[in-house]
C-alpha cells in the first residue's frame, strides 16, 4: 500500500512529493519530501511520464518528403493522411511524449522510494507500491473528434475505445434552492423526460422550454456541419487570385452556402450565437439558476471571456458541436486517458510507415528565399524536406521557428496582436475515495453513482459567480469563488487508478497570466490557489481535502512551458468572432498555406480550431496533397 499518513512515521507534519525533473525527462528517481505546514498527507506535486512513447525501428534520416512539427492529435492526423498518401513522413516532437495536450501521464509509476525529511531533519525511506494513476493531463474529455477521421483512419481498429457518458451535467448546490427552497442539485442527462423532472425544481417554464432549446441548437449544429470539415475560402477567391485557386475554392464556397440554405429559418438564431453574448440567449430562453449558469460555462470554456462578452455565444455552439457513436452532442472519457486518442492516430500513421520521434526539438524552420526547405533540430541536425507543417500555436510557428525577415511586416505585424489570452487552471488530483456530495450523499461508501461520472459544476449556483471569478481575474487576483468543471473517468474506466482509487481533473477559471505585483506563479501560489480550489469544492463534498494523495496544478504559464500553448491558450488562439473561420488565424493564413512554399499550419490556430477535433490536421494535409505536386 501507498503511504499516505506521514504522521504515522514521524509524528505530525505535512509532506510533499516533489519529482523534479523526472516529468520531463520520464525517469523514476527517488523524491524529495518537504515539508508543508500540517495535515499529515502525502502530496505528489510533480508527475512522472509514463505515457505514450511511439516505438519504431526506423531511425532518423536526413530526408523526408513532409515533415510534420510535434506530435499532438492535429500534427499526427496530418502525419496518418499524408503517408497513407503515400508521401514519406516524419514527426518530430520535442516532449519525451507524444500527444501535445491529448497526453496521458502518470503519477507514482513502478516503485517509487522517496525520501522523508522531519522537523527534526531524521531522514526516513518510504517504500510506495506499484500503483499507478493515469491522468489527462491537458484535455479531458472527447466529443469533437471527427467521425470522418474516426473512419478513415480506423482508430477503433488502432485501440480508440470511449466510454459514453449519461448523465452528462451535475450540479450540485451548496444550500437548498428552487421553487420551494429543497432543489439540491441540477442533473442533466440525454432522457428528456428526467431532465424536465430536474429543471422543474427550479422552473416549470424552463423544463418546458428546454427540449426547444436543446433542437435548436442541434438544428444549427447540423448546418454548420459541413464548416468543419472544409477548408475556409480566403477572400482574395473572389478577386485576386488565379482561377485555379478560385476553382479549387469552390467547395469551400458550396458549404458556406449550403450551410446558410440549411439554416433557414434559424438564420436569424444562428447570426445571434455567432455575435451576442451566451447570457443574453440564455436570458431569452431561461428564467432560472442553476440552469442558466450550467449551460454558461460552455460558453466560457478556455476563454478569457463571461457570458456577458459579445461572441461568448458562439463559444457556447463549439461546445456541443461533438458527436461521438453517432450521437450528437455526447461526450465521453477515453479509455486509458487522452493519450488514447493520440496513441490511436500514432499507431496508423506507423502501420502505414510514418516515423515518429520524441526528445526532438526544432530549433528554426530551413527556408531558402521564400522556400520552406526543412527545419534544423535544437542539436543542429538538419531534416530536408519538401513540405514541413507546423503543429504549433501560430505565434511559435509564424515568430519563433520562421525568421523574422521571411514574412512579409505587415502579416508579423498581425500575428503578433492575436489574442492567446488564457484564464486557465488544470488541477489534476489522486485521491483514496470518491467525492461525497452533501447534494447526493453516497449510497454506499466509495461507490460510484451517476453524478460521478459526468461533469459536475461547482460553484455554479448563480452566472453572477461566473463574471465574479473573471473580474477578479483581470484585477490580477485569483478568484475566491473560481468556477470549477470537475471530471472524475475513474468512474467510468478502471484502468485510471488502483481499486478503491479514484482521478479528479480539474478544469478551473479564472486565473490571471501574471498575477498583480508582478507576483510569479510558483509554487506558493499555485498551493495558495490549489487551497482555494480545494475549499470550494469542501463546501460541497466535506472531506474532499482528505481524500487527496497527489496533486499537479498547471496555470496558464505552465501550459504555455510544458504544451507549447502560447499564453496557455488550450485553442491556440481566442475563438473569438475575429479569429475564426476565414480570420483564422489571420485572413491572410485561413487556408493553411502561408507566404512560405511548402509552409502549412496544421494545428488548432487554423480552421476550424481548437479541441480534441482533428479537423485542422486533416484539411492541411489535404491541402498539402493539393498543393504537392506544384510545390
Amino acid at each position: 500500500m501507498l503511504c499516505r499518513t506521514v504522521g504515522q512515521l514521524r509524528g505530525t507534519g505535512r509532506g510533499v512529493v516533489t519529482c523534479g525533473q523526472l516529468l520531463e525527462r520520464g525517469v523514476v528517481t527517488c523524491g524529495q519530501l518537504l515539508e508543508r505546514g500540517s495535515g499529515g498527507k502525502l502530496f505528489v506535486d510533480s508527475f512522472s511520464s509514463g505515457g505514450q512513447r511511439s516505438t519504431h525501428t526506423n531511425s532518423l534520416k536526413s530526408h523526408y518528403d513532409a515533415v510534420v512539427i510535434g506530435a499532438g492529435h492535429n500534427g499526427l492526423v496530418s502525419a496518418a493522411y499524408l503517408q497513407k498518401a503515400g508521401l514519406d513522413v516524419c514527426v518530430v516532437e520535442r516532449r519525451h511524449i507524444i500527444g501535445g495536450a491529448a497526453v496521458t501521464e502518470e503519477i507514482i509509476p513502478g516503485l517509487l522510494t522517496a525520501v522523508v525529511q522531519s522537523p527534526l531533519h531524521q531522514m526516513l525511506t518510504v517504500c510506495c507500491s506499484a500503483l499507478c494513476f493515469k491522468f489527462s493531463r491537458a484535455s479531458y474529455v472527447l466529443s469533437l473528434l471527427r467521425p470522418q477521421i474516426v473512419k478513415d483512419l480506423q482508430l477503433k481498429k488502432y485501440g480508440l475505445k470511449v466510454y459514453l457518458r449519461d448523465p452528462s451535467s451535475y450540479t450540485p448546490l451548496a444550500t437548498p434552492g428552487g421553487r420551494d427552497g429543497t432543489a439540491r442539485s441540477l442533473l442533466l442527462s440525454r432522457d428528456h423526460e428526467k431532465n424536465k423532472q430536474q429543471i422543474a425544481q427550479f422552473s416549470h417554464r424552463d423544463a418546458q422550454a428546454f427540449s426547444d432549446y436543446e433542437e435548436r441548437m442541434d438544428r444549427i449544429v447540423a448546418a454548420m456541419d459541413p464548416l468543419l470539415d472544409n477548408p475556409p475560402f480566403p477572400l482574395t477567391a473572389f478577386s485576386s487570385a488565379s482561377l485555379w485557386d478560385k476553382w479549387n475554392s469552390l467547395p469551400s464556397i458550396i458549404a458556406l452556402l449550403g450551410a446558410v440554405k440549411s439554416l433557414g429559418p434559424e438564420l436569424t438564431d444562428f447570426y445571434e450565437f455567432m455575435t451576442a453574448p451566451a447570457q443574453k440567449i440564455l436570458d431569452r430562453w431561461f428564467e432560472s439558476e442553476p440552469l442558466k449558469a450550467t449551460l454558461a460555462t460552455d460558453s466560457v470554456i478556455g476563454a478569457m471571456l463571461t457570458p456577458d462578452s459579445p461572441g461568448s455565444g458562439y463559444v457556447l455552439l463549439h461546445h456541443v458541436m461533438g458527436e461521438l457513436e453517432g450521437i450528437k452532442g455526447a461526450w465521453g472519457y477515453v479509455e486509458g486517458g487522452m493519450g488514447g486518442v493520440s496513441q490511436a492516430i500514432a499507431n496508423c500513421a506507423t502501420d502505414h510507415g510514418a516515423s515518429i520521434f520524441c526528445d526532438r526539438s526544432v530549433s528554426h524552420v530551413l527556408t531558402r528565399g521564400e522556400r520552406c526547405e526543412g527545419v534544423v533540430l535544437v542539436d543542429g541536425t538538419e531534416i530536408r524536406s519538401r513540405v514541413v507543417l507546423s503543429n504549433a500555436t501560430p505565434s511559435v510557428t509564424f515568430l519563433d521557428l520562421v525568421k523574422s525577415t521571411t514574412l512579409p511586416d505587415h502579416l508579423t505585424a498581425q500575428l503578433k496582436h492575436l489574442d492567446f489570452k488564457s484564464p486557465v487552471t488544470k488541477i489534476n488530483v489522486a485521491v483514496d475515495r470518491l467525492p461525497d456530495f452533501l447534494a447526493d450523499p453516497n449510497i454506499h461508501d466509495n461507490t460510484v453513482m451517476p453524478h460521478h461520472r459526468c461533469t459536475i459544476h461547482i460553484n455554479c449556483e448563480d452566472s453572477r459567480l461566473i463574471t465574479d471569478a473573471y473580474l477578479q481575474c483581470q484585477a490580477g487576483q485569483m478568484p475566491t469563488c473560481p468556477v470549477i468543471e470537475m471530471v472524475i473517468p475513474s468512474s467510468l474506466d478502471p484502468t485510471l487508478a488502483p481499486p478503491g482509487s479514484h482521478v479528479v481533473l480539474l478544469f478551473t477559471q479564472y486565473t490571471p497570466y501574471t498575477l498583480a505585483g508582478d507576483r510569479p506563479w510558483d509554487d506558493t501560489t499555485r498551493n495558495q490557489y490549489a487551497d482555494i480550489v480545494f475549499d470550494s469544492i469542501e463546501k460541497y463534498a466535506p472531506g474532499f481535502k482528505k481524500s487527496v494523495i497527489g496533486q499537479d496544478i498547471l496555470t496558464p504559464p505552465d501550459l504555455e512551458e510544458i504544451f507549447g500553448l502560447t499564453g496557455g491558450n488550450i485553442f491556440h488562439g481566442a475563438m473569438s468572432l475575429d479569429q475564426l473561420f476565414l480570420s483564422r488565424p489571420i485572413p491572410a493564413l485561413c487556408n493553411y498555406r502561408c507566404p512560405i512554399r511548402g509552409l502549412y499550419l496544421c494545428g488548432s490556430g487554423a480552421h476550424p480550431g481548437g479541441g480534441v477535433m482533428g479537423s485542422p490536421g486533416r484539411l492541411a494535409a489535404q491541402t498539402v496533397l493539393a498543393d504537392y505536386t506544384k510545390l
